[in-house]
C-alpha cells in the first residue's frame, strides 16, 4: 500500500508517517514506480509497527527510546528478560504518575469542598511528593482570579 492508504489505515497523518521514516522507526520497501523518487510501499507489518509505536508513545516512551529498543531487538540484542525489565520500569513510572494524578484529584476535591463550604477551616494543601511536602496553591478564599493567577505563577510545583 502507498503512504496515503497506510496513513488512512493507521490513522496517522502522512507527515507523521514521513517523520517516522526519517527517524528510522518505519522502513517501507521502495517500489519500482516513481522515477528517481520511488514509491514507498507499506505492508501489514508496517501497519502493526505503527500501531505499536503509538502504543509505546501512549505508555510514555519517547520516539528515541522506541527506536533504540526496536534496533536492539532487530539486531538480536533483545530478549524476554530485557523486555520484562523495560516494561517493569515503565510500569513503575506509570504507577508513580498515577499516584501523583490521584493526589492532585484528591486535592481538587478537597479544595472544591472547602470553597463551596465557605472557606471554613484550614485551606487544603497539595502534597508534592512522597515526603509529604505541602504548599498552598491559591490565596485565601474570596480572592479575585487575577490574584490567584499571579500567586500560582510565582510558585513552582
Amino acid at each position: 500500500m502507498l503512504i496515503s492508504q497506510f496513513a488512512r489505515e493507521t490513522g496517522l497523518p502522512p507527515d507523521t508517517v514521513r517523520f517516522y521514516i526519517r527517524r528510522g522507526l518505519l522502513d517501507p520497501v521502495r517500489g519500482e514506480k516513481g522515477g528517481s523518487a520511488r514509491y514507498q510501499i507499506f505492508t501489514q507489518q508496517h501497519v502493526e509497527a505503527a500501531r505499536l509505536i503509538r502504543l509505546a508513545q501512549s505508555l510514555g516512551f519517547t520516539l528515541r527510546e522506541i527506536a533504540a529498543i526496536g534496533a536492539e531487538f532487530q539486531n538480536g540484542g533483545g530478549s524476554a528478560e530485557r523486555l520484562i525489565a523495560i516494561l517493569q520500569e515503565r510500569l513503575h513510572d506509570l504507577d508513580k504518575k498515577a499516584a501523583q494524578i490521584a493526589a492532585m484529584a484528591a486535592y481538587l476535591r478537597k479544595k472544591l469542598a472547602w470553597l463551596k463550604g465557605g472557606c471554613v477551616g484550614p485551606e487544603p494543601a497539595l502534597a508534592l511528593d512522597a515526603r509529604d511536602d505541602e504548599i498552598s496553591t491559591t490565596p485565601a478564599c474570596g480572592a479575585d482570579f487575577q490574584e490567584i493567577r499571579e500567586t500560582a505563577a510565582m510558585k513552582t510545583f
